[in-house]
């Protein structure tokens, strides 16, 4: 199939996102306008997050909390060609269906993402944005900030998602580079710089290279999560 007549599927895990789910799924009206499928997953919310995602979207379900189940679930009800996984605090740029279709067709590979732009207080977030855009260059490796794409097939054979409670975007990643490197599409997503804003711009920063580098030693994700500061349970502003 040539890559411009590619179809489009965009996964939105959410949890307990009432306050901004209905302004951020109203920005991929267009979108859905041109036939990309919008395809939403809760994993448990305990605010209005559901009934206003309600009309926003083409599909609405319910899944184990969890991005890795959450994602992994829209995947396998979504219909597209492409997969896009879209965090519900990140804004695609204009035109992304364009930029994917392009940089499929321009390289032959079989999975991307964009680079992205940090919207926050602090004055570092252009910083980290622009490290964590020139790092996920240098490794092949991208993060669930970056709005990852992937052709379906490919993302079959990589098995989805890995089943773990934090790093299932960098293990996913790691398994379609054995497919093709990313394409890294210079177009910038927004994303909200809310967990460097609660917690700190240097001290997230610090910590996230401290959580990544045990990671890679062989650190259980669980274990990670916990420090990270996943909860058991839901709570107002805790991403799935």
């Amino acid at each position: 199939m040539d890559a411009r007549d590619l179809s489009l599927s965009i996964v939105v895990p959410v949890l307990n996102e009432a306050a901004g789910v209905e302004e951020r799924l109203l920005a991929l009206a267009p979108l859905r306008q041109r036939g990309a499928e919008v395809v939403v997953v809760d994993g448990g919310s305990v605010d209005l997050t559901t009934a206003l995602a309600q009309g926003h979207c083409d599909r609405l379900l319910v899944a184990p909390r969890g991005r890795a189940p959450q994602m992994n679930a829209g995947a396998a009800a979504a219909r597209g060609d492409v997969l896009l996984f879209l965090h519900a605090d990140t804004h695609l740029p204009d035109g992304a269906l364009g930029e994917i279709q392009h940089g499929f067709a321009a390289t032959g590979r079989v999975w991307g993402r964009f680079d992205v732009a940090i919207e926050g207080q602090s004055r570092l977030l252009p910083l980290v944005a622009a490290m964590m855009n020139l790092r996920s260059r240098l490794t092949g490796v991208a993060t669930g900030d970056q709005a990852m794409f992937v052709r379906r097939a490919a993302f079959d054979q990589a098995g989805g998602f890995p089943s773990i409670a934090l790093m299932e975007d960098i293990a996913l990643s790691r398994a379609l580079k054995r497919q093709s490197p990313p394409v890294c599409l210079r177009a910038k997503v927004r994303t909200a710089g809310r967990r460097w804003d609660e917690r700190g711009a240097l001290r997230t920063i610090l910590l996230m290279w401290r959580l990544r580098l045990a990671y890679y030693l062989g650190a259980d994700p669980a274990r990670l999560a916990v420090r990270y500061g996943y909860r058991s349970a839901p709570q107002k502003s805790e991403a799935p």
